[in-house]
């Protein structure tokens, strides 16, 4: 890598990590180009260069967000030996990882449905199904052993994702009283007999 895509590397790291910072301080009100722009020290030319817009640094730092999660969610997967182990460890990293990441989470929960993603939202969706993919690898011979029910994958997915989605969603806002460590101890096992065999 030249020193120039160093230099560019490093720019984007600069401004994507200032934007989770200035999320998780002011929340998305105060997340604007400016404050960004601000917090990071980069120019507006620089970011726009970057991510074409205020935007594409916000869908950048979704792709990122949600990356790291699911990054989380596989490397605990594939050390599971049984279905039900790797279930259960999928919940489990959903809560953990909300409550080591608080900022990361709720870029992710808070973002979801946000104008700022619309126009990315292929590119979004094509990274998290390659990630999907992998769980869906996982799941695939599960399901043909039997140990697994065999539903559709998009409702195997809302029904491991789901609760513990959910659950982060209202530990993170202020408006719910969600005890995350009772969660911890009660969805893995819910979950996982949701998806037996009859």
């Amino acid at each position: 890598m030249s020193p120039r895509q160093q230099r560019g590397e490093a720019t984007v790291d600069r401004l994507l990590t200032a934007a989770l910072r200035v999320f998780a301080e002011s929340g998305q009100q105060g997340f604007t180009v400016s404050a960004v722009t601000r917090a990071s020290g980069v120019s507006l030319g620089s970011l726009y260069h970057h991510f074409g817009s205020f935007d594409g640094l916000a869908a950048a730092l979704y792709t990122r967000c949600m990356e790291q999660l699911f990054d989380e969610m596989t490397a605990v997967l594939t050390r599971a030996r049984t279905a039900r182990t790797g279930i259960r460890a999928l919940v489990q990293c959903y809560l953990r990882f909300t409550e080591e990441h608080p900022d990361v989470a709720l870029f992710l929960h808070a973002s979801a449905y946000s104008g700022y993603l619309a126009a990315h939202a292929d590119e979004i969706r094509r990274v998290k199904a390659v990630k999907l993919a992998v769980i869906a690898a996982w799941l695939g011979p599960r399901i043909e052993a039997g140990e697994i029910a065999p539903l559709p994958s998009p409702l195997i997915d809302v029904l491991i994702l789901g609760p513990p989605a959910e659950t982060a969603r209202r530990w993170l806002s202020s408006t719910y009283d969600i005890d995350l460590a009772q969660a911890y101890r009660i969805l893995p096992d819910r979950v996982w007999r949701s998806l037996q065999p009859d």
